[in-house]
Order: structure tokens, then sequence, then C-alpha cells
């Protein structure tokens, strides 16, 4: 019976260790993973600032463009330093973002990640806004009224 029980010791003790090994194993993997999304959500969050960012610039292009009309009546644009400084930026934010969404598309292969382990910072994306003037001329730029300026959401996931 001593023999019996000695092996059933030993037995226990292995099985012991292979579980504390195991359990060891998948807490570093956790961890691992737990790391790589964390750093996928803070990109999540800095692409989340571009896009405030980027609606800003909108808004800023937007009054620029109806006060240059409505009081220099100019519809033009050309040599207008602040209306490119703002164009440019925008391109800016948009390379930036999407520089970042190509790191979380990195980080999400290199340690097989999917999309839905990954809580997103924000359910409803931040929409481009995209500014349409219609019909604005030296002639009639007297009969620019708010009607007139239109704000449309473009789906800024395509």
């Amino acid at each position: 019976m001593s023999k019996l029980w000695e092996d059933l010791k030993e037995n226990m003790k292995e099985w012991s260790s292979s579980a504390v090994e195991k359990a060891e194993e998948m807490s570093r993997i956790a961890m691992a993973k737990t790391e790589e999304m964390t750093r996928i959500s803070k990109i999540k969050f800095e692409i989340h600032q571009l896009q405030r960012e980027m609606d800003r610039k909108y808004e800023a292009l937007g009054k620029l463009a109806y006060t240059h009309t409505k009081e220099d009546h100019m519809a033009s644009f050309s040599g207008n330093t602040d209306f490119f400084e703002i164009v440019n930026r925008v391109d800016e934010i948009k390379d930036e973002i999407k520089e970042k969404q190509e790191e979380i598309e990195k980080i999400k292969q290199d340690y097989d990640i999917d999309d839905d382990e990954i809580i997103s910072v924000s359910s409803n994306v931040s929409p481009e806004s995209n500014i349409i003037i219609e019909d604005v001329s030296e002639e009639n730029s007297d009969d620019i009224t708010d009607d007139n300026i239109e704000s449309e959401n473009l789906d800024s996931n395509k």
C-alpha cells in the first residue's frame, strides 16, 4: 500500500508542477496580449484626437470661406496663405491617421489579435466635414445666406 501511496504522491507532484507551468505560460501570454491591446487602444485614442483636430480645421476652413466670401466678396482662394495652411494641415492629419492605422494593423498581425478582442475608444467614429459652397461669385455674393452653405458628413471609415 505504501508503494501505491508513494506513486500517487509522485504523480500528484508531476501534475501540479505541470499545471503550474501551464498556468505561468498562459499568464505570460495573457500579459503580452494585454500589453499589446493597451498599445492599440492608446493609438486609437491618438487617432480620435487627430480626427477631432481635423474636424476643427474643417470648421476653421468653413469659417474662413464664409468670411472671405461674405466680407471680401471674393470666391477665389488663390494666394490666401491661411486657406492653404489649413488645407495642408488637414492633409498632414490624414497621413498621420493612416500611419497610426497601419501601426495598429502591424501590432494585430504580430500578436495575432482579432478585431473583436479590441475595445474601441469610440464606437462612433468622428466624421469628416465636407463644406460645399454653392454658386459664389462677386455678382451674387450679397445673396449668400446660411441656406446656401451646406455641411455634409462623410463616413471616415471608407
